[in-house]
């Protein structure tokens, strides 16, 4: 079997070629360790995980992520102040936010709307492909 295929349940597949590297930006340990897991499980590269503020402007400047999955109450600090300081910093340079949260989107929608973030995903629905889909989303440009 070639490097680039895996045996799947019907036979060799193809593997993706190169893997979403995310970085994670949560404050709630457990749900980093499930979001981790899961990403992972779906193929999706994990290199990072931040739970302040600044930890995330550093971790994103260094692993340059391809997509930062930012939640919106990072402890006392604000996820859309964080997506604002990463645009901010070269925001041709700095890879896509995606702000998570369990609250509902309704709730959010006029801070999603001005903040510069690509997309908002319910951490209820967040997995590799919702992610993907949310990349190729047109609309919200960076």
């Amino acid at each position: 079997m070639s490097a680039g295929r895996l045996r799947g349940h019907n036979g060799p597949v193809e593997s993706p070629a190169k893997p979403t590297r995310v970085v994670i930006v949560d404050d709630n340990p457990e749900f980093v360790d499930s979001a981790r897991r899961l990403l992972e499980h779906q193929g999706a590269r994990v290199v990072g995980v931040a739970s302040t503020n600044a930890d995330a402007l550093r971790s994103v400047q260094e692993l340059r992520p391809d997509v930062t999955l930012v939640d919106v109450n990072i402890g006392e600090e604000s996820g859309f102040d964080l997506a604002e300081a990463l645009h901010e910093i070269d925001s041709a340079a700095t890879a896509p936010v995606i702000l998570i949260s369990t609250h509902a989107e309704p709730d959010l929608t006029d801070m999603i709307e001005s903040s510069p973030a690509v997309a908002f995903l319910a951490k209820s629905a967040l997995s590799a492909s919702a992610i993907t889909a949310a990349l190729g989303r047109p609309g919200k440009s960076r």
